[in-house]
């Protein structure tokens, strides 16, 4: 491959998509390894503790708009990156710029409301990812962009079940305000204080559900994809759905940090991804999907 270091962050830090992307080929295998490159870096910067953080994820949006002269000796190698393969791939910089803005986001003690807001928080930080992931695999149908986007949505949504202690320890909750009865304060569920427990599993319950929705609709789009990257892209999507699987097997005790997928399990959903090479019709994509997401990138009117 020519350049295996975006690889080597993959395997490191993205072990189900890195499993995935052994059935990718080396080309789109490479590629998709750059994309998950530039979105680690972004998220690195977004979770690091650098006093700049906040300056220095608005440049890299600002960067995304205009000439940058990759020639420079500061010029970030991760960025020069990106915007070759975006350039290479027909990846619209309005999905990663939107990326940014989820990263911005994050920059500040994140409490949410609504469920909409959720979901356009997941668009922001994984469903723009899922967009420009089609780009990546070569996918000439647009319509397949919508069920990209789900599958975005729903693995943020599986992180979030995953992460609720980390990110509360953070300074972040991501559950709505409104799944709770009575006010529920991040530092209540960072100390995971006895009186949150059982009101912080129900919500995760309803997100996992939440995440289903999103999920078959993903499986359907599945089909919309060229041939070779249907396969890898069935495996990520069913071994970051058996996270959520994990997680309701440990009784949803969030409090016990997050979970992980083992290897025969891994090798056992991927057996069961070779059912999506079978020719399928693919129905029109269900739009109470998106009704949260208008204006955002990809997303269409119905």
């Amino acid at each position: 491959m020519k350049n295996p270091q975006p690889l080597k962050v993959l395997a490191r830090h993205g072990k189900s998509f890195y499993w995935a992307s052994f059935f990718l080929g080396s080309t789109l295998a490479n590629r998709a390894a750059r994309l998950y490159e530039f979105c680690r870096f972004v998220d690195d910067i977004a979770d690091g503790d650098l006093p700049n953080r906040q300056e220095t994820l608005k440049d890299i949006k600002a960067s995304l708009t205009s000439n940058v002269d990759t020639n420079s000796a500061s010029a970030i190698p991760e960025l020069v990156s990106f915007l070759d393969l975006a350039q290479h791939n027909n990846i619209p910089l309005n999905a990663a710029k939107e990326l940014l803005d989820g990263m911005l986001q994050d920059q500040q003690e994140t409490e949410l409301k609504t469920e909409a807001e959720l979901l356009r928080y997941c668009h922001a930080v994984a469903g723009t990812v899922g967009l420009m992931m089609c780009r990546i695999l070569n996918c000439k149908q647009e319509r397949a962009d919508s069920f990209a986007i789900d599958l975005g949505i729903a693995m943020q949504l599986t992180n979030i079940s995953r992460d609720v202690l980390e990110d509360a320890q953070m300074g972040r909750c991501y559950l709505p305000e409104s799944w709770f009865e009575q006010k529920i304060s991040i530092e209540d569920i960072g100390q995971q204080s006895p009186h949150c427990k059982q009101p912080v599993s129900d919500a995760i319950t309803r997100l996992l559900s939440l995440s289903e929705q999103y999920y078959a609709s993903a499986l359907l789009g599945i089909r919309l994809l060229p041939f070779r990257s249907r396969f890898a892209i069935a495996i990520a999507l069913r071994v970051y759905r058996q996270i959520g699987w994990v997680v309701r097997r440990n009784k949803l005790a969030w409090w016990k940090g997050r979970v992980m997928v083992g290897k025969t399990e891994k090798i056992l959903l991927s057996f069961r991804s070779l059912s999506e090479l079978l020719p399928r019709h693919v129905p029109d994509h269900k739009a109470s999907l998106h009704k949260p997401l208008l204006g955002l990138a990809g997303v269409h009117c119905h």
